[in-house]
This record gives C-alpha cells, structure tokens and sequence, in this order.
C-alpha cells in the first residue's frame, strides 16, 4: 500500500516561512488528488489546501490563502506547501492525504481520504 510521508516541520517565530514536503512512497498517487490538512491541539481538523493531478488547480482554506502556496512535483511524487507569514494561529500538526477525487467534503472535518500521512508539526511563536 502506498504510504506518504511529510517532511518540513519545526520552529518557527511568526512572519516566518517553511516549507513542507509530502513523498509518496510510488506513483500510485499520480492520478490522485493531494491534499494539506492540519489539526491543532484541542481543535477539529482543517482543511489547508489541495492540488489536481496535474497541478493545474489549487484550492486554499480563506484562512491560508495568500500566504500558502501548494504545488506538486510528479516526477518525485512529492507535493509542496510553502508557507510564508506564519501566524501562531498557524500552529499545528500538518497532514498531507491523497484522494481519487476533490470535493468540498474535504472541508469537512470528519472526511476520510483515502490515504493519510502521519504528520509534521509545525509550531510559530509570537
């Protein structure tokens, strides 16, 4: 089964940036969408952004758009989420998840994708 892994998280102090890397473990995922979610501590999970297969759509949460950038590169099976401007509110674990297909029940917080990562915590001081 393919398994993802993100990579990226840490420290940060507030207007910062980092970027975070999700690589899928084969290329089953090429005809998948890709998706960022975050959960924070005590709070429901989020839906950050998702990617089309071939790249060429993005959709962002309201709360991330402007300051986070999501792109996928299918030759290393590895999506990216630059995040620039990072807010203490930005705090939390990020998942990266893959689906066959984009809806807005991504923005639900109990959707199940089809495959997760196991995360990468981010935390922004102020």
């Amino acid at each position: 089964q393919v398994q993802l892994a993100e990579s990226g998280g840490g420290p940060v102090q507030a207007g910062g940036s980092l970027r975070l890397s999700c690589t899928a473990s084969d290329d089953t995922l090429r005809n998948y969408f890709m998706g960022w979610f975050r959960q924070a501590p005590g709070k429901e999970r989020e839906f950050v952004a998702a990617i089309s297969t071939g790249g060429g759509t993005v959709f962002y949460a309201d709360s991330v758009k402007g300051r986070f950038t999501m792109n996928r590169d299918t030759t290393r099976n590895t999506v990216y989420l630059q995040m620039n401007s990072l807010k203490s509110e930005d705090t939390a674990v990020y998942y990266c998840a893959s689906d066959r297909f984009y809806s807005s029940n991504w923005r639900e917080p109990d959707y199940d994708m089809d495959y997760w990562g196991k995360g990468t915590l981010v935390t922004v001081s102020s």
